[in-house]
């Protein structure tokens, strides 16, 4: 099955000021940056005699679970943030075994999870943020998708220090973007620790087997230069029988200037899936709905293995670059080309039956290649007018994309689903696109955060120049669009000292489609124009002071105009189309918090499309989670953690079917984790530590999503993760 060919083309830049940005440390001389004043006041609050050293671990290591940098661009408290910002923390992901970033994200507030199902469909991460699939960044910039979207990186989550999904517009700092929001990743970089490392082997069910390496430290002998270098190779046979996938990875960066007010940050990487897994599904009926075999098992695979065929090679070069002119201003500069190629061809299911049970089959395979370079800089600073402190930004930034892609389509034989051959000739495939696409986008912006007391207004401001032109070289035909945009946010936020911080907020966003569109019933003809997207949001925060315990509720609505509406069966659609958006969330998070480690997520959610009438295909009514960990503070067991999780999924709309409307029903499932720490046992086996993780703990069988298009009988559905252990031993210095 072929991904959305809508252009997702969103020139981004996820910057942060050199006092804040993960490749270095927090500069502890600027007394009004956020990140510093907050990892102070957390530490100095603790009792006991160890508050020097508290200070100095998060002043000098990972930023704590309170601080975010997605939605301002900066280091910035949640608690003073005027907007919905989950963290999923390296700790975290390492407590709950997750190996993508699918699981990731699962027990996040206004996730519709696993479009693709949770063991196919995994060479892609696929989820919804409030009813809208959204863009992922890399160390600030955009991980640009291809045209169709198959030439798309994939970035394995051991390399990343942490995970920020902000929710809601945001384009008036990064540009194109999704109504639903982002999905923020930070790579892990050198620190400034002398020498430091671990390597970790994990193995598990459906043959899962991992090394992950990573090594780094001083490069000489005062620190002016640092070093690290991850590396994993892993695989693993997936939930479809006869599929698996491989990988190869290696990232080194370099860290030139030490802890000194000019810095640079040069981070590689190389990744090699020379397969990874299928992307094929289940029909329907046999699925969702019983056949008149009755269902297919979750191993059911609808390819053929000797066609099956997923190759992808990705490469990037990053540059950070950071100057602290003074206390008070700096800038930032950062920018990767990556070079991702993709050869794919499969046998998928059509969606239906041919005789009781033949099911219906074709052949795709395409050719893609993509080329791309993006930039953004900025200037921050901090002035005063009157009582008033204001912290203010300028950025401009650059993005620039190369896309290639030789189609090929075919038929291909019935498989008997009672009896399936997995070893059939099929036929040569037919050439059924050739295009070249060329890309540019600029942007400037410009945002000014003002303090006054416990109050924090923020106003955010940018233009978006976008052009995009398309050669298409089997039909002779090209097409191109130029978009222009404006987009702006403005939210006010009132921290009390007693915690509590009510807040409000608006912003916009805006999304290049690509499409033809006619106003006069097909007489003339142009090329659409961007959707449009708008938020209000809402809600409470509510910190205990001096702790990590962060409770978040927010009501929210998002409307996305300018949505493309087909016309028929007439290749043409007009720009009517609305979706709404509404729901609450609430959330709950706290790292650590008197030796335990708790997220707890709750959310309802109604997305409607008003040009159908129904709600968003693939869109959930919200969910339900809860994951805890506790590690033993003392005792015979010190050092032994344990916990576990619960993640429910409110019912989703798939489609239309040939009977009517499909729903996913509802599921729960559940999660368990165990860590000890092995030098409780032994001082000679200090750096030591087991762990163990399984998700879908009771082995639940449910259907994760459906996509069914009833114009065209076609009907897909897709099986969750079955129960899937794995464990681990790594040893750290």
């Amino acid at each position: 099955m072929q991904r959305s060919r809508v252009f997702y083309v969103f020139p981004l830049s996820l910057l942060v000021t050199g006092n804040a940005l993960a490749a270095n440390p927090v500069d502890t001389s600027d007394s009004t940056h956020p990140a510093r004043t907050q990892t102070t006041k957390q530490a100095t609050d603790q009792p006991g005699t160890t508050t020097a050293r508290a200070e100095k671990l998060e002043v000098h290591a990972r930023r704590p679970s309170t601080v975010a940098s997605s939605a301002t661009k900066s280091d910035t408290p949640l608690i003073e943030t005027a907007q919905s910002v989950t963290v999923v923390t390296r700790n975290e992901m390492d407590v709950r075994g997750v190996l993508n970033l699918n699981q990731a994200v699962r027990y996040t507030a206004g996730i519709t999870p696993d479009l693709r199902g949770g063991g196919e469909g995994t060479r892609y991460d696929q989820f919804a943020l409030r009813g809208f699939t959204v863009p992922t960044f890399l160390d600030g910039l955009k991980l640009q998708d291809s045209p169709t979207g198959y030439a798309t990186a994939q970035t394995d989550t051991s390399r990343l220090e942490r995970v920020e999904i902000l929710k809601g517009p945001a384009s008036a700092l990064y540009g194109q973007s999704s109504p639903g929001g982002l999905v923020a990743l930070s790579s892990k970089l050198p620190t400034d620790q002398k020498f430091y490392g671990g390597v970790t082997t994990t193995g598990g069910m459906f043959d899962l087997y991992r090394v992950d390496a990573d090594v780094g430290g001083y490069a000489t002998d005062n620190g002016l230069v640092r070093y690290r270098l991850y590396g994993t190779v892993n695989g693993q046979h997936s939930q479809m029988s006869r599929t698996g996938s491989r990988r190869f990875s290696i990232s080194p960066s370099f860290t030139f200037g030490g802890d000194g007010p000019t810095t640079l940050t040069i981070l590689g990487n190389y990744q090699y899936d020379p397969e990874n897994g299928t992307y094929g599904g289940e029909p329907l009926v046999g699925s969702l709905k019983p056949a008149s075999y009755g269902y297919l098992p979750r191993d059911f695979y609808d390819g053929d293995v000797s066609f099956e065929k997923f190759n992808r090679r990705q490469g990037s070069i990053t540059y950070i670059f950071n100057h602290r002119f003074n206390d008070n201003w700096s800038f930032t500069s950062r920018g990767r080309y990556d070079d991702i190629k993709t050869i794919y061809r499969s046998v998928y299911n059509n969606g239906y039956y041919t005789s009781e049970d033949m099911l219906s089959r074709s052949a795709f395979g395409t050719n893609e290649h993509t080329h791309n370079l993006t930039f953004d800089s900025q200037f921050k600073g901090h002035v005063r007018t009157g009582p008033v402190r204001h912290t203010m930004m300028f950025g401009f930034d650059y993005m620039q994309q190369s896309a290639s892609e030789q189609g090929f389509y075919g038929s291909a034989p019935d498989l008997n689903v009672l009896h399936p051959d997995y070893h059939m000739v099929i036929p040569a495939m037919s050439p059924y696109v050739n295009y070249q696409t060329n890309s540019h986008q600029i942007g400037m912006y410009a945002q000014d955060e003002m303090h006054w007391r416990g109050l924090v207004l923020t106003g955010s401001l940018r233009n978006d120049w976008y052009r995009s032109q398309q050669n298409e070289y089997i039909s002779h035909s090209s097409s191109a669009e130029s978009p222009r945009q404006i987009t702006w946010r403005a939210s006010g936020l009132y921290h009390f000292r007693f915690g509590l911080a009510p807040y409000v907020s608006y912003s916009t966003s805006f999304q290049p489609q690509s499409g033809t569109v006619s106003n006069d019933g097909g007489k003339t003809f142009r090329q659409a124009d961007p959707s449009l997207g708008k938020q209000l949001e809402g809600g409470l925060k509510y910190q205990l002071p001096g702790t990590s315990l962060l409770l978040t509720a927010a009501g929210f609505h998002i409307e996305q105009s300018n949505v493309l509406v087909a016309v028929g069966n007439l290749g043409y659609s007009t720009q009517s189309g609305k979706v709404h958006s509404d729901g609450f969330e609430f959330e709950a998070h706290a790292e650590p918090f008197r030796n335990l480690m708790i997220t707890a997520a709750v959310s309802v959610q109604k997305v409607h499309d008003d040009s159908t009438g129904k709600p968003l295909i693939q869109s959930g009514k919200g969910n339900a989670s809860l994951f805890a960990f506790y590690t033993m503070p003392s005792g015979p067991v010190k050092g032994l953690g344990f916990g576990g999780g619960m993640r429910y999924s409110n019912k989703s709309y798939g489609g239309e079917a040939s009977y009517g409307s499909v729903w996913v029903p509802q599921y729960a499932v559940f999660d368990a984790s165990a860590r000890y720490d092995l030098s409780n046992l032994s001082p000679s086996l200090h750096g030591w530590t087991v762990a163990a993780s399984v998700r879908n703990l009771f082995d639940k069988n449910y259907v994760a999503n459906c996509l069914s298009y009833a114009s065209y009988n076609q009907e897909w559905c897709y099986y969750g993760e079955r129960r899937n252990a794995q464990a681990s031993i790594g040893y750290t210095w």
